[in-house]
């Protein structure tokens, strides 16, 4: 029987369904693996999120570059990390709120695998795209604007059925809310169209980064 809970963000109330995590997931790693005898080899993933949220510093840590000194994305900035044999892509969009909505230029301009290969090993069919999600879980003030804007993506045509992986950054920070309570209080378990993850992290320490990027799409 499922229990109704209900999560405290801030002055805001938020009553949920709670579902067991019962999810298990299978990595990219593996599915990019048995690609290799394929033609393609270069994957685009866009690095979404607010402003202040750790999607430069993550970026900039994928590619080992000097985190020292960060400053916010006006526009966007593109670098490419080679992983197992692959080129990924990154597109790391600005967060500030006046540049969210062109957000959607870009949905178009990237892509993870080919559509074919998806719709024989998972049995549906999705767009070419693959998305980062980038939260601060520190930041309690930002939770209901975060929550706001992810639900806006997930409610774009063309984002239909397309991957997540959310990552709830910041995590090295003592008041930090834990990656399951971020998934309970935005009712992630809602998410019916598409696999997804939430996973924690810290784009300063890397940790929970290069593993769990391979880390969002479910066993079949």
């Amino acid at each position: 029987m499922l229990r109704t809970k209900t999560t405290r963000y801030g002055k805001q109330k938020v009553s949920f369904i709670k579902y067991p995590f019962k999810y298990q997931f299978k990595g990219i790693l593996a599915l990019l693996k048995r690609l290799k005898a394929t033609s393609g080899r270069d994957v685009r993933i866009l690095l979404l999120g607010l402003d202040n949220a750790g999607k430069t510093t993550l970026l900039k840590g994928l590619v080992s570059e000097d985190i020292t000194h960060v400053t916010p994305t006006q526009g966007f900035n593109i670098k490419s990390v080679v992983s197992d044999g692959f080129k990924l892509n990154v597109w790391d969009i600005g967060g500030q709120r006046k540049i969210r909505p062109y957000w959607k230029n870009y949905f178009e301009n990237a892509d993870i695998l080919a559509r074919k290969l998806f719709k024989q090993m998972f049995r549906f069919e999705i767009t070419k795209l693959f998305q980062i999600y980038v939260i601060d879980s520190s930041d309690r003030r930002r939770f209901d604007e975060t929550g706001v804007e992810l639900m806006e993506l997930l409610e774009e045509e063309k984002l239909t059925n397309v991957p997540l992986l959310i990552f709830a950054n910041k995590q090295d920070l003592v008041n930090a809310v834990p990656a399951s309570s971020l998934a309970e209080g935005l009712q992630l378990h809602t998410i019916r169209d598409r696999p997804w993850q939430i996973q924690p992290c810290s784009a300063i320490s890397m940790e929970g980064v290069k593993v769990n990027l391979y880390q969002c799409l479910p066993s079949t």
